[in-house]
């Protein structure tokens, strides 16, 4: 299954010609293919079990989640139809044995779709619908084709690939001079495999050092940062990480003092504390993947006849704090990152996005 790249200017343009066809429409889903035993929905109109399954609690996942039923709940409105993800929602706090009884229950529960949230979850609801009719729509799957899922029949979403190489110019572009870079990432995360291998050959092929340092657990994460602060690098890379991701509340306060910039796969870390978050905006990522759920409960589409969905990256998002803790200035740096981006945004340090 090829993926097919969505620009944040032609997704938005997408959503509101759907949106306003859905306004004109007469009818709205079809009821064919609903839960039948779910009763009556909006309007008297079908209701469609959704399964929504969240890896960890997270800012990047939750902000997913949250623009994802947001999404569900609007488009239920405009089709006079209910997509009950309320009583199908779980989340498996990075525990294998959670995400194993999840994938199981909602089998049980005869939903008409799972939405699996991060790489674990999707690999484990695909094993779960195994022998099965129901359809698995993942979404922030770093590396769909890696993973195993792109081909696959009963199998789609949306993916948050990052364009490290941009990342990595972007550290040089504020520290020109600089001869090592730390990379702080979780082993186990399959999210970071091929971005901490692109930024390996990134240093190589720039004669920088590159110093690694892994945690599976914030405790193991924070001496991991205490370990870089104590090799003496000025700057840090993280992909889209769900571990560090969970760990960056604790650590920033550390990096901050240690004077290391944390570079990161995601907005949502520059929210929790890091220097700078750069890629995917997840909001967005969650819009499309309910976009998803609704081409093929609504209109019909074939799992196997929808590619999973990638985004252009090219945002950067600067935690402004952190920027001033660092005594960095804000506007040096904006111009320094913007040859790199097509948007340089700000934030403050809080503990969830709104």
């Amino acid at each position: 299954m090829k993926k097919t790249t969505i620009s944040r200017r032609s997704f938005l343009k997408a959503a509101g010609l759907a949106a306003a066809a859905a306004s004109l429409a007469l009818t709205g889903c079809s009821s064919e293919g609903a839960s039948s035993a779910a009763g009556s929905g909006a309007a008297g109109g079908a209701v469609y079990k959704v399964g929504i399954v969240n890896y960890v609690d997270d800012a990047s996942l939750n902000q997913i989640v949250a623009s994802l039923e947001a999404r569900l709940d609007e488009a239920g409105a405009e089709r006079g139809v209910t997509f009950n993800y309320a009583d199908y929602y779980a989340n498996a706090q990075a525990d294998q044995s959670n995400l194993n009884q999840i994938g199981a229950d909602l089998v049980a529960d005869g939903v008409d779709v799972i939405v699996a949230v991060a790489t674990p979850s999707a690999s484990t609801m695909l094993a779960a619908v195994e022998d099965t009719d129901i359809p698995v729509i993942y979404s922030a799957v770093t590396d769909p084709v890696g993973a195993g899922f792109d081909g696959l029949a009963n199998i789609t979403g949306t993916s948050d690939a990052l364009d490290t190489e941009a990342i990595m110019n972007l550290i040089l572009a504020v520290n020109p001079d600089i001869d090592q870079i730390g990379l702080l990432y979780d082993l186990g995360q399959d999210s970071s495999t091929q971005a901490i291998a692109d930024a390996k050959a990134f240093c190589e092929a720039h004669g920088i050092a590159a110093i690694e340092k892994n945690g599976t657990t914030t405790a193991e994460v924070q001496m991991a940062v205490e370990a870089l602060a104590a090799s003496g690098v000025k700057a840090v890379f993280t992909p889209t990480d769900n571990t560090i991701m969970t760990a960056e509340l604790a650590i920033y306060e550390t990096l901050i003092e240690a004077g290391i910039q944390h570079y990161t796969g995601a907005d949502s870390f520059a929210l929790n504390g890091a220097f700078m978050g750069y890629g995917v905006d997840y909001v967005q990522l969650g819009q499309a993947t309910a976009d998803m759920v609704v081409e093929h409960l609504c209109d019909g589409v074939a799992i196997a006849d929808m590619p999973y969905r990638t985004f252009d990256n090219g945002t950067a998002t600067i935690n402004t704090e952190t920027c001033a803790a660092l005594g960095l200035d804000l506007a040096a740096v904006k111009a320094a990152f913007e040859p790199y981006c097509t948007a340089v945004e700000e934030i403050t340090t809080a503990e969830e996005f709104a």
